[in-house]
């Protein structure tokens, strides 16, 4: 079971993009965020063609996350627990039963938190608490989870080209990387540290100042398995060539095969 988390930064914009790295990939799932779209106006048709069943949880010119899967969805939840005035499509939830294993789904888009300090950190920070909440709840159905999406977080200084730039960013500030390692220590695998190691591993350039040419990128883009799931780990991957091509969006695709 291939399942990558991908953010397209507006399915309108990247549409195309989108469908080649599909026919090419062949991902069995596909976790999207920021799609930018209402549910209404989400190209299903487009995916299910491909033999997709396809769930979002879209918000019109912002946000929005949704789930491409070659297998049925079951027991799909839109929306983070615990804040019910919070309006923001930033998480979707679903099963899909594999050939040989159920995997519980998990599709996030955490909030950015800039300008610091200010209400949007607060928010940020206050979503993270509700995350880890929802994170403690999954690990006791003891069935395979994968948290996969767009973190917005820079967990170590090796995941930035200059850490430095970011010293001061919602994305690499303490207690934000606290937050992200609070998660990881109840007791998730981070798929692609599990596997490999050391600087110069990306999967965010910015659209300004020659970024992808210079390889200024950060690894925001990240797959977090419960215990059940990292024992089907088979491999793991960021397709960052995909960012050099016509109209990219400004991350790229990250992807897990589990033997499920």
């Amino acid at each position: 079971m291939k399942i990558a988390t991908f953010n397209i930064n507006g399915i309108k914009a990247r549409f195309a993009a989108l469908c080649d790295w599909l026919d090419e990939s062949h991902p069995d799932i596909a976790l999207l965020q920021e799609i930018k779209s209402v549910d209404a106006n989400f190209p299903r048709e487009m995916f299910e063609d491909r033999g997709y069943n396809v769930e979002t949880h879209g918000q019109k010119s912002f946000n929005g996350v949704a789930i491409l899967s070659k297998f049925p969805l079951e027991d799909v939840v839109r929306g983070l627990p615990g804040d019910e005035a919070d309006e923001q499509a930033r998480w979707i939830e679903a099963t899909v039963v594999g050939d040989a294993q159920a995997v519980r789904l998990c599709g996030l888009y955490l909030p950015n938190g800039n300008p610091v300090p200010g209400p949007k950190y607060d928010y940020k920070r206050a979503w993270m608490a509700r995350m880890e909440a929802r994170a403690r709840e999954l690990l006791q159905s003891e069935m395979p989870v994968v948290m996969a999406g767009d973190y917005n977080i820079i967990p170590q200084d090796e995941d930035a080209a200059r850490p430095q730039a970011w010293k001061d960013d919602a994305l690499a500030l303490p207690a934000s990387r606290a937050a992200f390692r609070r998660i990881l220590n109840l007791g998730f695998t981070e798929a692609f540290r599990a596997r490999v190691r050391g600087p110069e591993h990306y999967s965010f350039w910015d659209y300004q100042a020659g970024a992808w040419q210079r390889n200024d990128g950060i690894r925001i883009d990240h797959l977090l398995l419960s215990p059940q799931a990292a024992d089907l780990m088979r491999d793991v991957r960021i397709d960052a060539e995909i960012r050099g091509r016509e109209k990219p969006s400004d991350h790229v695709p990250v992807w897990v095969e589990l033997a499920a």
